[in-house]
């Protein structure tokens, strides 16, 4: 078939539909979509019967970090402080020390099972160190599984912040490997400069970001998704741009606007979530396109041993080893410990040495690609069974409003002496878990947004998660 621009639209639809529908079986059998997604693309790849010839890791690498960047910023901006601020210190710690503790452990094993010298061992474990939690979510979410213990939001947690630490490590130690340099300690320093930067640009960037969407007043609403969509590529671009760590950045950034007030919020994160799965699906394909399976099969003896020995030494190590610092129970460590899944972003990773030209450069790809997918059969399938299992699921009825779901309605009429009077919605500064649904003003009813300015006798309609929420609102109005 000749190569033209209807062509390859049609063979991307193609691709796209095929995965949308069958994520819906992917749920039901409880294996996360991610490897769906996989074996579509490798099945329409070079040795597929789709005979799609495609090897250019700079090409995948670009896909891979653009996805990454959108994924990471629809992450933040669902991301509830109120929830992760309890297990804020947890979380860090998780994402930090559990992160090299996972890379060193699995460095060192991979050092003496293979003839990788110790640095390329631990590039393989920083590569693997860096969890998916989306894939945990959507087997949590399509089974309705609620856990104890804010274990769910520790999870959130670390998957949105344990990227920058893999990140960093892979960048470092491909440009140690590169350089033949034998003085890794200078790394210290950039790791501080790095992350320093990141923290402080993305601060930054998501206040700024904030001020911009609620006073830059676009005539057009469709417009408000590409204006923040330009924001969150420029707080990575930017950040990158003066040697700060970009994921970092766009994760923070997209948290702090995730839990301020600012304008068409509902929509935006909305759209932003749809963004975020077209990414994901896209990024998964591009990934399965790459793999060429006649040099996996290879590397599938060595590669299932050091799955295994992440799975059940270094991941349970370095989440027991980073929780040791507070009161976390034993039945979530475990948990946790089962949790780590592998997905896209260490394959994305392996892209680096691949395009650096390291020796052992196939190899490890070829190794973290069949790690990952193994990591997601074994542990994905399992999830809810282990919750089960470890009495985690929360039944109550109070999980609901845990999770952010919205059940206490009122009404309350503004009156000349009410502080909201004649202030736009966006400037009242709401609980996060706030909706105003509808104002009733002269009989008529007004669908509201940001801009929408409170007057003498409306009748707003609220919705909150619980009675306390509702209180605050109250206060505030």
């Amino acid at each position: 078939m000749p190569i033209s621009t209807g062509n390859i639209l049609l063979g991307a639809s193609i691709l796209l539909l095929l995965s949308i529908f069958g994520s819906k079986t992917s749920a039901r059998l409880g294996v996360p979509t991610l490897i769906l997604f996989l074996i579509i693309g490798i099945v329409a790849g070079s040795e597929g019967i789709g005979g799609i010839y495609f090897d250019n890791p700079a090409i995948a690498q670009f896909i891979g970090i653009t996805a990454l960047i959108f994924i990471l910023f629809s992450g933040g901006l669902e991301t509830h402080w109120h929830s992760i601020k309890p297990v804020l210190w947890q979380g860090i710690s998780l994402s930090t020390l559990g992160v090299m503790i996972t890379a060193v452990s699995v460095g060192m094993f991979v050092h003496y099972v293979l003839d990788f010298s110790i640095a390329e061992g631990i590039l393989l474990g920083a590569i693997v160190s860096a969890t998916d939690a989306a894939a945990v979510f959507s087997i949590l979410r399509s089974k309705g599984i609620k856990l104890k213990y804010n274990t769910g939001p520790l999870l959130e947690l670390e998957s949105g912040s344990n990227d920058p630490m893999s990140y960093f490590l892979t960048i470092s130690l491909t440009s140690l490997i590169a350089s033949g340099d034998n003085e890794p300690l200078h790394l210290i320093g950039h790791f501080f400069k790095e992350f320093i930067i990141g923290g402080v640009m993305g601060y930054c960037l998501g206040k700024a970001s904030t001020w911009i969407i609620n006073h830059i007043k676009l005539s057009v609403e469709g417009t408000y998704p590409v204006l923040l969509l330009a924001l969150a590529v420029f707080s990575y671009a930017a950040t990158d741009f003066i040697g700060g760590n970009g994921f970092l950045a766009v994760y923070i950034c997209a948290l702090i606007l995730g839990n301020s007030n600012f304008i068409h919020k509902e929509s935006l994160t909305r759209f932003y979530d749809g963004q975020a799965w077209l990414m994901q699906i896209v990024l998964f394909l591009t990934l399965g396109l790459l793999v060429f399976p006649s040099r996996i099969f290879p590397v599938a003896g060595i590669g299932l041993l050091i799955a295994g020995f992440l799975i059940f030494i270094a991941r349970p190590l370095s989440v027991f080893l980073s929780l040791s610092f507070f009161k976390v129970s034993i039945k979530s460590k475990l948990f946790i410990s089962w949790v780590g899944l592998r997905g896209a972003v260490p394959i994305v990773f392996a892209t680096y040495p691949l395009i650096a030209g390291l020796e052992k450069s196939g190899m490890i790809f070829n190794l973290v690609f069949f790690i990952a997918v193994s990591s997601v059969l074994l542990q994905g399938t399992t999830l809810p069974w282990l919750a089960k299992k470890l009495k985690l699921i929360d039944d109550s009825p109070v999980a609901a409003l845990a999770h952010g779901d919205l059940s206490e309605m009122q009404q309350y009429l503004i009156e000349n002496s009410s502080p909201a009077l004649n202030k736009k919605i966006v400037d009242l500064h709401l609980p996060t878990p706030v909706k105003i649904l509808v104002i009733k003003r002269n009989n008529l009813y007004i669908k509201p947004d940001g801009f929408t300015k409170i007057q003498a006798g409306d009748i707003l309609y609220l919705l909150a998660a619980d009675k306390d929420t509702m209180s605050l609102a109250m206060n505030i109005i």
